[in-house]
């Protein structure tokens, strides 16, 4: 089925729901006006539809290939990638001094989903150029920003990040990467790196590595590293790319799915790389473009959800089984069920990663630190239930086709092999859990009861036309208020951590309601306001039960001892 871009869902958020116009009010973006943005939308989505989503299934059937130590990307992979760069869609964000378009994140997040949803494993990549370009804009030199930045942004070059190591997954203060100073100002960078989304491709002139290693002195731990820019070709005094760089890629993974997508083992044998940011600091430039991506991982889940969903309603109204009054099981009672929870689950996901967007290029017009905690707030919140949509959209599309859905040929289930990995990259969904109990609520949940009073107020507002769903959100609201109250409380933060998936869970089906019912009372009479209800009434509950888990506490999964737990 050909996929559709949906622009005007993507509309009807910014106007309505996550509170774009704030954005545009602004002095720094204030050139995205409706018009503009919806222009942009439109011309992305041209390309998402026929550049991108005809690519899909190529590249799981051909995947990227080394051949004697050359990289051989999917067929048409090149011809995509030069559509992406040409657009300027990789640049969307990016410093326009630079050549980027200088647009809010709302706008690049927007185009991302919908290039996730066209085809996963080649928008891997300009996320990964996007993230470097953003470390690099914060942290890098003058002088290396002058002459990578204009090449990451055109498409002429390419970015990765390199953290994971053999011995060092999530555990990122565990890496062997050495660097040692080379007297010149550069390094030489020694160690190997895997899981390296897109290290290397046949379609650029160069691709740049942002690799982690501790320097001689650097103290044991996360506090020792240092950030690197390793590039495959050391550029001439003419910022060409010149020799070939002492690295390489060792092997490809051989993944469940993603296949088009090159994961790289990578080698560094004394490869010359310049020092991003301060020595020993590396984690906190890093954390630049992690976050980036963090956000932009969710946007892959919610778009491999768009598309997965696509996919099942077109099935579902084609195929003819049993008698209803279409004559296609659109219309069977369980598979109406599955459809609307897609959809309702879609739109309530999309809704949470736009918001968070628009907390992040808040904080950036205005400074204001209230937007910057509200930015990190929702940033885990984001990428954890954006992926989990993806995937259990995914899945729940195999389930629409039934047996079909068990057949390649129907493309169902290459959906959820590409998304599954969503939940574990750039951070597994159980640290963005933690991280949301923890770090983001070191401030005793400050910025989640700012948040709280903003849902209570609206769902106040609403009970005098909708209290059949403004009474519910309200209520389930004040819920998670309390819950958030005990979980502050918690000093033991093994206590906390116990319940953090599912208290994170809950908040994200507490926030759905909160935009659903925007939705709904934006278009009353209308479809959305029909979701709405469906998602507050059938959805919407399963708030109660997380929160049960969420405050459970440690003892009951500690109660079985690790000899036990083999019995």
């Amino acid at each position: 089925m050909p996929y559709r871009a949906p622009i005007s869902d993507y509309e009807f958020l910014f106007k309505n729901v996550v509170g774009f116009d704030q954005v545009a009010e602004t002095e720094r973006f204030a050139e995205a006006s409706s018009d503009v943005v919806s222009a942009i939308l439109t011309e992305a989505g041209k390309m998402c539809e026929q550049v991108m989503a005809p690519l899909q299934r190529p590249g799981d059937l051909e995947p990227a290939r080394l051949e004697n130590g050359v990289l051989r990307t999917s067929p048409g992979y090149a011809e995509g990638w030069n559509a992406i760069a040409e657009g300027g869609w990789i640049g969307m964000s990016g410093n326009p001094e630079y050549g980027g378009m200088g647009l809010p994140m709302a706008v690049t997040t927007a185009v991302n989903e919908m290039m996730s949803a066209a085809c996963l494993s080649l928008q891997l990549a300009p996320l990964m150029s996007q993230g470097q370009i953003e470390a690099l804009e914060h942290h890098a030199s003058d002088e290396i920003k002058e002459l990578y930045l204009p090449k990451l942004i055109s498409g002429e070059w390419s970015g990765t990040m390199n953290l994971t190591e053999p011995q060092a997954g999530s555990d990122v203060g565990a890496l062997s990467s050495k660097a040692e100073p080379n007297g010149d100002g550069t390094y030489s960078i020694t160690g190997q790196k895997i899981f390296i989304s897109w290290g290397d491709n046949d379609f650029c002139e160069n691709v740049c590595h942002l690799v982690l290693a501790r320097l001689p002195d650097g103290a044991p731990g996360t506090r020792g590293i240092s950030l690197f820019l390793v590039p495959k070709f050391i550029p001439d005094e003419n910022g060409n790319p010149g020799v070939a760089n002492d690295l390489k890629v060792v092997s490809l993974e051989h993944k469940m799915g993603l296949h088009g997508s090159p994961t790289c083992v990578m080698q560094y044998d004394g490869a010359k790389g310049w020092l991003v940011g301060q020595e020993h600091k590396g984690m906190a430039a890093m954390f630049t473009m992690m976050n980036n991506a963090r956000l932009g991982v969710g946007g892959q889940g919610v778009g491999v959800a768009e598309g997965a969903y696509q996919h099942a309603l077109a099935y579902a109204l084609e195929r003819k089984q049993g008698k209803t009054p279409s004559g296609t099981i659109v219309d069977h009672a369980d598979v109406r069920r599955m459809l609307m929870e897609m959809k309702a689950d879609v739109f309530a996901s999309r809704a949470i990663l736009l918001a968070n967007a628009v907390a992040i290029d808040m904080a950036q017009a205005t400074g204001d630190a209230d937007w910057a905690a509200r930015a990190a707030l929702l940033t885990p919140i984001a990428k954890a239930f954006g992926t989990e949509t993806g995937i259990r959209v995914a899945e729940t599309g195999v389930q629409v086709h039934g047996g079909m859905g068990f057949i390649e040929e129907t493309g169902a289930a290459q959906y959820y092999r590409d998304v599954r990995v969503t939940a574990i990259y750039e951070g597994t969904n159980g640290i963005q859990a933690m991280d949301l109990v923890g770090r983001k609520m070191m401030d005793g949940g400050e910025a989640a009861a700012r948040l709280l009073d903003e849902i209570e107020a609206q769902a106040e507002g609403a009970r005098a036309t909708m209290p059949e769903l403004a009474g519910p959100v309200w209520e389930a609201t004040e819920s998670l208020r309390e819950a958030t109250e005990w979980l502050t409380s918690q000093d033991d933060m093994t206590e906390r951590f116990a319940g953090a998936l599912p208290y994170l869970r809950a908040f994200a089906r507490v926030l759905g309601g909160h935009f659903h019912l925007a939705a709904a009372l934006a278009d009353p009479d209308g479809p959305r306001a029909k979701l709405a209800r469906f998602y507050i009434n059938a959805l919407l509950p399963e708030h109660a039960g997380l929160l049960a888990q969420a405050q459970n506490g440690a003892k009951d999964l500690y109660a079985l001892s690790a000899d036990e737990l083999a019995v």
